[in-house]
């Protein structure tokens, strides 16, 4: 089994470098490019860029995984098709600002109402099919019918924390290659088939978003968009709550949380004080405007993630 996470991982990576190009040309040739936010001043050159990249590593990470797939592997299969459920939000909230050329596509409102619909039919799913107990470590919490409401902030709680991470090139891509290249070796210690496989729908995704990051690495050719980031969000919301390691993810995937986090804070601190406590948030366009090299923020935000996420490895091994 070891032979087939490193086979699929670099499937994808094949798949995705494959795609790369042709829906870069296609966004091209249909005019499906980014517009930035004006405020955002280092980033006007960025103007134009193609977006929509997001629908390389989906693609990439649906055909790799359907290529290995065998035995119980009904949670993987999901994780899936949640991402691709996430990701079409994201498709339509892109097209409309590229149909109106703003940086404003579906309301709030309209991206809240789609997430938190697909988070409970997940939910509900949740408590009737795969269990009501959450893992830390060793520990075990049982939360009942209280799983329904919990699954529904933690899908609300990721995609929108992955969404606020990308921001930077290679940035949302980077950590999150990161993080579920490590939640894939976490599940590789289960001797559970239905885990086996949810960790080798990890590698598959791993191996796409490398193979994405290969043109969207700065200077990016092409943007993942929030058909990218909110698919992402699905996804790494998905394998949380299926494995029951969803307690996992506020500590290794501690660079998405300071991005809310910095946002919330900023937000409530300037509607109390008309004063913010960052130069911008999220936080990462506060290192930026402190004059942070764009690829020492990306860099350092990968190497936290690996470094913490190694740690909860190390953690994982010691209580298994």
């Amino acid at each position: 089994m070891e032979i087939n996470y490193v086979l699929i991982a670099i499937v994808g990576v094949i798949i995705a470098l494959a795609l790369c190009y042709p829906v870069l040309l296609l966004c091209r040739k249909l005019k499906f490019s980014q517009t930035i936010l004006h405020y955002v001043e280092s980033h006007k050159g960025k103007s134009g860029t193609p977006t929509m990249g997001g629908l390389i590593f989906i693609l990439a990470g649906v055909v790799s995984f359907a290529i290995f797939a065998e035995g119980e592997s009904l949670f993987a299969w999901l994780s899936l098709a949640i991402m691709f459920a996430y990701g079409l939000i994201g498709f339509l909230d892109d097209f409309i600002k590229i149909k109106f050329k703003q940086n404003k596509g579906l309301s709030p409102w309209q991206k809240i109402f789609g997430q938190v619909g697909i988070a409970i039919i997940v939910g509900i799913f949740v408590y009737l099919k795969v269990g009501t107990s959450i893992d830390f470590f060793g520990s075990t919490i049982n939360l009942g019918w209280g799983i329904i409401p919990f699954a529904i902030f933690v899908f609300l709680a990721i995609t929108n924390s992955v969404n606020l991470t990308d921001g930077l090139d290679g940035l949302a891509g980077g950590v999150s290659a990161v993080y579920v290249l490590f939640f894939g070796a976490i599940l590789t210690l289960s001797t559970v088939k239905e885990m086996q496989n949810l960790a080798l729908v990890c590698f598959a995704m791993f191996g796409a978003i490398v193979g994405f990051l290969a043109i969207n690495t700065f200077p990016a050719k092409i943007f993942m968009g929030d058909t990218g980031s909110l698919a992402l969000g699905g996804f790494i919301a998905s394998i949380s709550i299926f494995s029951g390691k969803v307690l996992l993810m506020p500590i290794m995937g501690i660079m998405f949380v300071l991005s809310a986090v910095s946002v919330i804070l900023q937000v409530a601190y300037f509607k109390k004080t008309r004063k913010r406590i960052f130069l911008m948030a999220p936080l990462h366009h506060h290192f930026e405007k402190k004059g942070v090299n764009e690829n020492r923020i990306v860099t350092i935000y990968i190497v936290v993630t690996g470094i913490i996420s190694a740690c909860c490895l190390c953690l994982e091994m010691a209580f298994k």
